[in-house]
């Protein structure tokens, strides 16, 4: 399994429509709205790099309103 943490600045406005389609998506465990220099945190857990390739690509940053992501893979389990 990968543990991943994203973080995503969002357009201006668009916060709770992001919000909304990324809780839909598989293998989300916890979105979150944040303050600073990012808008969201996101926790992934998916089965490999290759459905967090898909996760990020295909996916989070198709969502309309996603600017940019920065994504953390975690060394181990916790």
């Amino acid at each position: 399994m990968i543990l991943a943490f994203v973080s995503v600045k969002v357009e201006s406005g668009k916060d709770e429509e992001v919000l909304k389609e990324v809780r839909k998506i598989v293998g989300v465990q916890r979105a979150i709205p944040t303050y600073g220099i990012y808008d969201l945190l996101i926790e992934v857990s998916l089965k490999d790099m290759k459905e967090l390739d898909s996760f990020i690509f295909d996916k989070l940053r198709r969502i309309p309103g996603v600017k940019e992501t920065v994504t953390q893979v975690a060394s181990r389990g916790i």
